[in-house]
């Protein structure tokens, strides 16, 4: 059992909600992704994915499409982004998630990019444009590691696919909650609550719901009709307005403390 499933185990005995955020590694620069990662961690955060930046990315909206800019702008490369994770974990063990287009990791080698991402200390991977049938050789490596991918499911999942998921993802299933890219939505789908209980009567897994979560009564009732809320757009925009202020660190973490309380009350 890794840190995921021990985070997500630990929650449920204490009879809370898990807050997964996001923001781009290496936005705007690699130095400061570590101050971050401090930052969401302190704030209240329970899991932080970190996103690969790629040049073609299949679900960025704008906000995190920028961010990929700024961050390719400073040098930023995976090899790179999973040294980080090593310094980070120096003094933290709070679970860390890759998020990557497929590309960076073909290029990089699979089981290359597994070995070097488990010695360094990362958790698991979330490869939105690499479907189940497509990803049997990384699927091996990674199990064989002890490195959890995750998988998505979102509105259009049919029955079959929701089981083929539910038996490979491993750590907790990824609910993409709108059809469409990344970003803060206004409102959520009216469908989300019959969706995730879906899933729940068809899975043992824990379901965290992302894509639209952007404020505390989103992200309140995500976490109350599943196991976990995903933030990251919102985020992100604190990072953009931010550049080069000192300030953004603390301004992550009274974010994300604002965040936790909501769903800790869920």
């Amino acid at each position: 059992m890794n840190r995921i499933e021990k985070t997500f185990q630990q929650l449920k005995q204490n009879n809370r909600k898990a807050l997964i955020t996001f923001i781009t590694a290496g936005d705007p620069d690699l130095g400061s992704t570590v101050k971050y990662i401090h930052a969401l961690e302190e704030g209240g955060a329970d899991i932080i994915e970190l996103g690969v930046p790629f040049s073609d990315p299949l679900a960025d909206g704008p906000v995190i499409q920028k961010a990929s800019l700024r961050s390719l702008k400073s040098g930023t490369t995976l090899k790179k982004i999973i040294q980080t994770v090593r310094r980070v974990r120096k003094n933290s063990s709070i679970p860390v998630i890759l998020m990557s287009s497929y590309n960076p990791i073909f290029r990089y080698g699979e089981e290359t990019f597994v070995k070097d991402s488990i010695k360094a200390g990362v958790d698991g991977i979330i490869v939105p444009d690499l479907p189940p049938e497509e990803a049997t050789s990384l699927c091996k490596f990674s199990k064989n590691k002890g490195l959890d991918m995750i998988f998505l499911l979102a509105p259009t999942s049919t029955d079959e696919r929701i089981k083929i998921v539910s038996r490979i993802s491993g750590g907790f299933i990824y609910y993409v909650s709108l059809t469409g890219v990344t970003g803060t939505r206004e409102k959520l789908s009216k469908n989300l609550k019959a969706n995730i209980s879906k899933i729940k009567r068809m899975s043992s897994k824990p379901v965290a719901i992302g894509f639209g979560i952007s404020n505390p009564g989103q992200a309140a009732f995500s976490a109350g009709i599943s196991d976990g809320a995903i933030i990251g757009s919102a985020i992100v925009k604190i990072i953009e307005k931010g550049q080069e202020n000192s300030k953004t660190p603390k301004n992550i973490k009274q974010f994300v403390h604002y965040i936790k309380k909501a769903v800790m009350n869920s």
